[in-house]
């Protein structure tokens, strides 16, 4: 899951769209896009399963597409750099996009329909919660962070965590066409 939320590949976008903001704000919108994160993912925790039932779609299904958008999102990501160092301050940037996508985007979520069929409940639910605890020190460490890692460190773990996510998508679709052809 760690790996899913790319929390130290986003600190460059993160320190764009905050760039310019009090440190009061920064902070509040640090924990209202952290919090924006954990009510989304305990939502799709728990109506997950009953959401795929309503459309008619299996896990598998879900495994396969949401594979092939984290491949689209990986291969776009590891082909092209596209931070916003230019963006204005904006009190809404902590819901969307740092809370959703940046925090808990088609990575996390699939990965936590996978933990929780393959790992069940309680520890899904502590890998949520404490990865959401980095997310939430990691932002808030951010600054010293991105000075110790430099510009091109962070660019370069990006990369790296997006090349996981690759791997993670590929997966996701070999495991999810595996189960659909063997049912």
């Amino acid at each position: 899951m760690f790996i899913a939320m790319d929390v130290i590949g986003v600190i460059p976008v993160f320190l764009g769209l905050t760039q310019g903001m009090t440190e009061k704000h920064r902070k509040k919108l640090i924990t209202d896009a952290t919090l924006t994160a954990l009510i989304v993912s305990l939502a799709f925790l728990v109506l997950g399963k009953m959401i795929f039932k309503l459309l008619g779609i299996s896990e598998d299904d879900f495994r396969i597409g949401g594979g092939i958008v984290l491949l689209v999102i990986s291969v776009h990501n590891l082909a092209f750099t596209n931070f916003d160092a230019e963006s204005k301050p904006n009190s809404s940037v902590g819901i969307v996009p740092i809370g959703i996508p940046l925090i808990m985007g088609p990575a996390a979520l699939t990965t936590i329909l996978i933990t929780m069929d393959s790992q069940g409940l309680v520890p899904t639910l502590f890998s949520l919660l404490s990865n959401l605890l980095i997310v939430w020190l990691v932002f808030r460490n951010s600054r010293h962070i991105a000075s110790i890692l430099g510009e091109g460190g962070s660019r370069g773990f990006a990369k790296v965590a997006h090349l996981f996510l690759a791997a993670i998508a590929v997966m996701m679709i070999r495991v999810g066409v595996f189960n659909t052809l063997n049912q």
